[in-house]
């Protein structure tokens, strides 16, 4: 899975920093061989520190990330995988 064609949607382009996108494509590629087409990142301000929180439900996975930036974000970031492309997405554009 994931091994495809990887795509961003305006609002990712326009909302998440090139340097998160190129870290949660890495989280991507970590991933065990058996994992969910359906991925979720939940990006958080914690305290001037970027939390971001790594989950699917099936098989469940859960990995947490403390990264230290001048301009922590809150979103809700989903990577899908179609078995042709990838495509990461703002939660809002689902």
């Amino acid at each position: 899975m994931f091994n495809n064609q990887r795509y961003i949607t305006r609002g990712i382009d326009s909302e998440i920093p090139f340097e998160l996108q190129l870290f949660m494509w890495e989280c991507i590629d970590r991933l065990p061989e058996e994992c969910d087409y359906f991925q979720v990142f939940r990006l958080e301000n914690l305290n001037g520190i970027q939390r971001i929180t790594h989950f699917s439900e099936q098989p469940e996975y859960h990995m947490e990330y403390l990264i230290p930036t001048g301009n922590p974000i809150t979103a809700k970031v989903y990577i899908i995988d179609s078995d042709t492309y990838s495509t990461m997405l703002l939660a809002e554009e689902y």
